[in-house]
């Protein structure tokens, strides 16, 4: 148990495992189950379970002692990777200038819509108020959701789940409901419901459609973490969450 608790176990892991998905997701074609974020979080814990069976310890105390240390610096690294979402958005920022208004209009009710709708879905299935919390921040990336979640006294790690099977699903059916949709017709509309849904691997998805669709994410993932810190906090006092 000692050598788990050197940093490099956690960021060796979440590597291996990462890597692992990347390899059965080429080899599946694809496959959804398959995809390296959705692949690398159930894989992981699923390891982690076992040694902590293995070393008679609690799961929580293998993840807090064994993978967090080198998980933390994993995670530090998340947010100057959000920032480098920055580069799409300078390249096409004429898109963005002209049209600004239309695109905080858009984003602002789609958070609006989006909060009422999670409640009332959280509520519906029995959630309690920390576990109704976690879920408000999922429409923000990662680096941004979780910070914005334990602020609203929410629980970090479900919101990660919902942030990543958010992305997943995205990648997923995203070709699927855009075709059946039609929504390649609208570049602007596209990009910024891939960013808004996808986070980091909807932005990813977005850029290999085109520069707008790409810029257009960007912008995205960068003012819902803005408007959700703004805007959460009021929502969640006004419904008592």
């Amino acid at each position: 148990m000692q050598y788990l608790t050197n940093p490099l176990f956690g960021v060796f892991l979440s590597l291996a495992v990462y890597e692992l998905g990347e390899w059965l997701f080429k080899k599946t074609k694809g496959f959804f189950l398959a995809q390296p974020l959705f692949f690398a979080m159930i894989s992981g814990i699923a390891i982690l379970a076992l040694l902590a069976q293995i070393f008679h310890v609690s799961i929580s105390e293998m993840y807090t002692k064994a993978y967090k240390p080198g998980g933390d610096i994993i995670f530090w690294f998340v947010q100057p990777a959000t920032i480098a979402f920055a580069v799409p958005l300078y390249k096409r920022n004429d898109i963005v200038k002209k049209n600004a208004f239309v695109i905080l209009a858009s984003l602002i009710i789609g958070v609006i819509i989006s909060l009422f709708a999670i409640t009332f879905l959280a509520r519906a299935i029995g959630l309690s108020r920390a576990g109704v919390a976690s879920m408000l921040s999922q429409s923000a990336t990662t680096a941004i959701a979780l910070p914005l979640s334990q602020a609203m006294g929410g629980i970090p790690a479900i919101t990660a789940m919902a942030c990543i099977l958010n992305s997943v699903a995205i990648y997923a059916f995203g070709s699927f409901v855009i075709k059946i949709f039609r929504l390649q017709k609208d570049p602007l509309g596209l990009g910024l419901g891939l960013g808004t849904a996808g986070h980091t691997v909807g932005s990813a998805f977005a850029l290999e459609m085109g520069s707008i669709q790409g810029a257009m994410a960007a912008v995205a993932v960068v003012l819902i973490g803005v408007i959700d810190n703004l805007v959460i906090p009021i929502f969640a006092k006004i419904m008592s969450i």
